[in-house]
């Protein structure tokens, strides 16, 4: 049995549930053709990798979205509405394990996340969680669009491991996307890929970890 002593998550359908179809749908309607081909679950365009990292702001985005929808008209809420459309929420009961989990482990939270999808989230968090971020429920919350890089550049899995002075071999890793997890084995870590209909919670059952 491997030693686990720290534990890295992924925030979307690891943590918070979302639902990718959602924002294909909204986003054909707002006129965008081909929406797989410019933004999925295992791949997307420069844009949303800009986007991710902090490069462009959301207004710079939204812009961009006029421009391939070839629509100038689309408001601001328009275009914000479509794309947080795949958020859907935390399950009950996943946040209660998250502070046992702390508890045990040293947690972290490695997001690939950008400035329209945080602002909802963390709005998300107060109204209904009564949380005013998630700074609470691990050692440290990371977010690509707050530290310029994201997932599957190796840097910020190393900008993590050495922050917090990791031992890759002592460390798991939670993701839903398998090219994250490769990234994170070529470093050592150990990783689980996390896809529905399984849970987190069932995950860690099976690794003996609750």
């Amino acid at each position: 049995m491997q030693i686990i002593e720290n534990i890295i998550f992924d925030y979307g359908n690891v943590i918070f549930m979302i639902d990718f179809e959602r924002a294909h749908r909204a986003f054909t309607e707002l006129g965008v053709n081909d929406v797989g081909k410019i933004f999925s679950h295992s791949s997307q365009n420069e844009l949303f990798d800009s986007f991710d990292t902090g490069k462009i702001t959301a207004a710079q985005f939204r812009d961009e979205i006029r421009k391939i929808t070839g629509n100038a008209s689309l408001t601001d809420d328009d275009i914000d509405a479509a794309w947080n459309a795949l958020l859907i929420g935390v399950p009950k009961g996943r946040h209660e394990l998250l502070l046992q989990l702390k508890r045990q482990y040293n947690t972290f939270l490695l997001s690939n996340n950008n400035e329209i999808h945080y602002k909802w989230i963390m709005q998300h968090l107060k109204d209904v969680h009564g949380l005013e971020n998630n700074s609470g429920l691990f050692a440290k919350d990371y977010y690509s669009h707050l530290m310029g890089m994201r997932k599957p550049n190796p840097a910020i899995f190393e900008f993590v491991l050495r922050e917090h002075q990791l031992k890759p071999e002592t460390t798991l890793f939670i993701d839903d996307s398998p090219q994250h997890l490769i990234t994170a084995q070529s470093l050592g870590i150990q990783t689980e890929l996390l896809t529905v209909p399984d849970t987190l919670e069932k995950l860690l059952a099976r690794r003996g970890i609750i």
